[in-house]
């Protein structure tokens, strides 16, 4: 199975709607991404607390309906 680009982004905008997200196809197959989401929603917090919201936006399709994905997350500058 394969998570279409406007599907990931309509889960990341939902959770992350004040973020900068930058999504990358990796293998051009909708399964295997790189998403790099800048929100202020992660001032403050760990790695490990960023990846798990980001985690939590999927739904529990993560690992499922999409295989990969390559995290980067940040608070803004």
């Amino acid at each position: 199975m394969a998570m279409e680009r406007a599907t990931l982004e309509a889960y990341l905008r939902e959770a992350f709607p004040d973020a900068q997200i930058t999504l990358t196809d990796l293998a051009g197959d909708n399964d295997h991404w790189q998403a790099e989401i800048v929100s202020e929603t992660f001032r403050g917090k760990s790695r490990v607390a960023q990846h798990q919201a980001v985690y939590a936006a999927l739904k529990g399709r993560m690992g499922g309906v999409l295989h990969a994905l390559a995290l980067t997350t940040r608070a803004p500058a």
